[in-house]
């Protein structure tokens, strides 16, 4: 009986990882997650809007990420036929199921900020001893 719970359990956990890995596959990207914080809360942002939110992104990898993010049906591209052309991004119901994950994320960041500021004088103490190991002194070398 034991033997069968584990199996279950065991066959339950892989089918959440996969799960997992499936959703954050969707998200993953350096300007994915950047792209979305921009879009947050019902923004309707057109593209030269959010390339000029996203400065250090190239317009090649802005389209790459877009087209990800609409393929997933995160974002919704809205297409304004005109003359120029009138492109529009925003989030779709999947994408704004997202708020929760983004608020979460930002409650831990601040977790981590509180928490490493009671640590941050020792690790920088022992950065700076290690440093100060690493460099040569009065133009000796180290052998190791």
């Amino acid at each position: 009986m034991t033997s069968a719970k584990s199996t279950s359990l065991s066959a339950r956990q892989n089918g959440c990882l996969a799960d997992l890995e499936a959703t954050l596959k969707c998200i993953e990207g350096r300007w994915k997650l950047v792209i979305l914080s921009r879009l947050c809360e019902g923004a309707v942002l057109r593209f030269s809007q959010l390339e000029r939110a996203i400065p250090n992104v190239s317009q090649k990898m802005l389209i790459q990420q877009l087209r990800d993010l609409e393929r997933d049906g995160i974002v919704e591209r809205i297409v304004h036929p005109q003359i120029p052309p009138k492109v529009e991004y925003t989030m779709t119901a999947a994408g704004k199921a997202l708020g929760p994950v983004f608020q979460a994320l930002l409650d831990w960041a601040a977790l981590r900020k509180r928490s490493s500021g009671a640590r941050k004088r020792p690790a920088m103490a022992v950065n700076q001893a290690r440093l100060r190991k690493q460099s040569p002194r009065a133009g000796k070398t180290k052998r190791g």
